[in-house]
């Protein structure tokens, strides 16, 4: 049952956006493709999967909104069930035929971005997009956010009424919309993975399901256009970074940085997909965002230990990326490598401009109390240390800046001679 199991979890995206197209109501198209699947797990162990299983879904799942339409209204007489289930094959081939690769793209780039509505908040974005696309089922959404079920539920049905409300048109997007959706999709992938990378709450600090979820879907979105760079930096950037997950936490789940991970912990099979992909993007001369972090990832990836990593090459591409995407956040992460380049001093002034901006930021306190404690200003570090763990998003981070702060009593406790 494992491979009806994943060809129905391959199929989802495909299945229900056509499924969307031809009923307009996200509530019909789900109930649609689950009938679909139950029938496909019925029929499948059987008959063998079908020809097509994208179209058998579909041409099953359609019948059964269409009944359902009929029940409804009272104006048709149902069919027998076996009529729904045995289609002929040659009905099944004729809409295989008919749903080509661009029907597939359009389907499925039209799903994503009514997950992606502007309307709704970033958290209900993700929420339906895990429910819908990914197919993640509410408990495990709710795990996923440390939130209850019920108040899981509540905002996804929240998210689907307001999409209703605002009565998306499901009419093939033109190339300029398309663009738009594009970056509205790459966006919400990056920030299902961000939540599974460095989780914005909770006692897991990694949540590695979201982080496989947000792959699954970056590699959907660039087989649907695979000579779009952006996505191609995109998917880089998720496997170069997902690929050192290994060795972002000790035995103890405390998080260990960068220049103290085992590197030999890193997936080199991951590694070498996302070079190859950043690579393959930056020789289309058309740098983006994504493209640009990828190619970040990329130097930290080519060092085989810490002391061996180019951080003028990282500077030069937090500069590109400054250019291409203002941030006081690229500004804060391009501060580690000057501070690698040339000194704490330099880099502390950098960031000071800062404050009012990332004012209520975690990484910008941590990084500040480190800058301050390389130059000796003890009670400024402590301050700074303080405010971060106030800030800290989980109690990994927390306990990370409290081994800073334990240095730090240790340290002024001992006498001049034996602090170094």
């Amino acid at each position: 049952m494992a491979w009806i199991d994943a060809a129905l979890t391959s199929a989802r995206p495909q299945v229900l956006g056509a499924l969307l197209r031809y009923f307009r109501v996200l509530d019909a198209a789900e109930d649609a493709f689950q009938e679909a699947c139950l029938r496909a797990l019925k029929t499948w162990p059987v008959n063998g999967p079908p020809r097509d299983p994208v179209a058998w879904l579909i041409f099953v799942g359609r019948n059964f909104a269409l009944d359902e339409v009929r029940r409804r209204s009272k104006q048709t007489e149902l069919p027998p069930d076996d009529a729904i289930v045995c289609e002929p094959e040659d009905t099944q081939g004729e809409l295989a035929e008919r749903l080509d690769a661009s029907h597939y793209r359009d389907d499925i780039l039209r799903l994503l971005f009514i997950c992606c509505h502007p309307d709704l908040p970033v958290t209900q974005q993700i929420a339906l997009a895990l429910r819908i696309v990914s197919g993640l089922t509410v408990k495990e959404i709710a795990r996923a956010f440390l939130a209850s079920e019920s108040a899981m539920e509540q905002r996804i049905t929240r998210a689907k009424a307001r999409v209703a409300a605002a009565e998306v048109p499901f009419d093939t997007p033109g190339l300029a919309e398309r663009s738009a959706r594009l970056a509205a999709v790459t966006t919400m992938i990056y920030l299902i993975f961000n939540e599974g990378y460095s989780a914005s709450g909770g006692t897991a600090h990694v949540r590695v399901p979201l982080c496989e979820e947000a792959i699954r879907l970056a590699r959907l979105l660039l087989r649907l256009f695979p000579g779009e760079s952006e996505i191609m930096g995109l998917m880089s950037l998720l496997l170069l970074q997902h690929a050192r997950a290994p060795a972002r936490l000790n035995a103890d789940n405390g998080i260990v940085l960068l220049e103290d991970q085992d590197r030999s912990l890193w997936n080199r099979e991951m590694i070498g997909e996302g070079l190859a992909l950043v690579e393959k993007a930056l020789r289309h001369r058309r740098p983006g965002p994504y493209q640009v972090q990828a190619a970040i990832a990329a130097v930290h990836a080519h060092a085989p230990r810490p002391e061996d990593t180019d951080w003028e090459e990282i500077d030069r591409l937090y500069e590109i990326l400054e250019t291409l995407q203002p941030s006081p956040v690229i500004t804060l992460n391009r501060a580690v490598a000057v501070a690698k380049l040339r000194g704490p001093t330099e880099a502390l002034a950098m960031i000071e401009p800062l404050a009012a901006k990332l004012g209520g930021y975690f990484y910008f306190f941590g990084l500040k109390g480190a800058l301050l404690t390389q130059l000796g200003r003890i009670d400024e570090a402590r301050t700074a240390f303080d405010r971060a763990i106030a800030l800290a998003n989980t109690a990994a981070e927390a306990a990370h800046i409290r081994l800073h702060l334990d240095r730090l009593l240790k340290d002024a406790s001992l006498p001049a001679n034996q602090a170094g």
